[in-house]
């Protein structure tokens, strides 16, 4: 998919496929396609409900899916669970603090270095774009540091 997939594409995208675009699912996919960063599906049910009562789960799950199909989103494993990422916003990756839940993202340029660093070492190329890669954030780790030792006993 070319960048800047917007909310009208994605729909003539899932209309292409036989996809029938009632009022739910065009409320979905506005709401998928004008979320930044990472779509996370209880999020996106949640926001599509309190706009359009009656929206169920699986219509919202179903129609990540279809637009995981098409080539709009790709998931991607996360500490809390599997999300999404549109595929136009894919030129980094994602650092996640296992701790706090911080978010911070990686640039591409320092993603491919990591990359080739990997394969240089290992003779393995890595593939950073289905998982955000998880740590401890430096707020947490200087909180750490910071922290009394503790006394045994």
């Amino acid at each position: 998919m070319g960048s800047g997939t917007g909310a009208k594409d994605a729909v003539e995208l899932l209309r292409g496929q036989g996809m029938r675009m009632t009022p739910q699912r065009l409320a979905i996919v506005d709401e998928i396609m004008s979320t930044s960063g990472y779509v996370i599906p209880t999020t996106v049910i949640e926001r599509v409900q309190a706009r359009v009562p009656g929206v169920s789960p699986s219509t919202v799950y179903r129609t990540l899916e279809r637009l995981e199909q098409v080539g709009v989103l790709a998931h991607v494993h996360l500490e809390s669970g599997v999300g999404y990422h549109r595929l136009d916003e894919a030129q980094h990756a994602h650092l996640t603090c296992a701790r706090c839940g911080a978010e911070l993202e990686m640039s591409r340029s320092s993603l491919r270095s990591l990359e080739r660093l990997v394969e240089r070492g290992h003779g393995f190329r890595p593939d950073f774009t289905h998982y955000a890669i998880s740590g401890v954030c430096a707020a947490c780790r200087q909180a750490e540091e910071l922290r009394p030792p503790r006394r045994g006993g």
